[in-house]
């Protein structure tokens, strides 16, 4: 199910954090405690239902029992068209994966990640900019979780 908020959320195991895109979707995981979040290699995207699919098999494989998804919204607030994308595959796992789905604005998280990863290698950049911006998006959603 689709969670309005944090506070039904699972306050324990593994949650996995999702940088949807339409080509790629970053990925990264915590640990059973969250103390520690770590980058998986990105997904590269034929079509959604083969995100969905390797989507389960990770969750199947890493216990997860959460799943964080990181909403790009306009400066206003407001949803965009990718925003609507972003949550059309989330209806797509929700009914496939029997896990509560949490949205975080990830407004932002993709400048950050370039920072982070330097502008010296663009090739290497593309290749890990989505997983470190997963990363960001799960490590602020944890921080969020952690307040209630």
């Amino acid at each position: 199910m689709i969670l309005p908020n944090y506070k039904d959320f699972p306050q324990v195991g593994r949650i996995i954090g999702l940088d949807w895109g339409l080509r790629r979707c970053g990925v990264a995981l915590s640990d059973e405690k969250r103390d520690f979040v770590f980058e998986r290699p990105q997904i590269t995207i034929k079509n959604q239902n083969e995100l969905v699919d390797a989507m389960l098999r990770l969750i199947g494989e890493e216990q997860v029992v959460g799943i964080v998804i990181g909403l790009p919204l306009h400066t206003d607030g407001t949803d965009s068209e990718t925003t609507k994308a972003v949550r059309e595959f989330a209806d797509m796992l929700v009914a496939k994966a029997d896990l509560p789905i949490i949205f975080i604005e990830e407004n932002l998280t993709s400048a950050t990640a370039e920072q982070e990863i330097g502008h010296k290698n663009m090739s290497k950049m593309k290749q890990k900019l989505d997983s470190v911006s997963a990363r960001i998006i799960l490590e602020n959603a944890i921080a969020m979780l952690k307040r209630f």
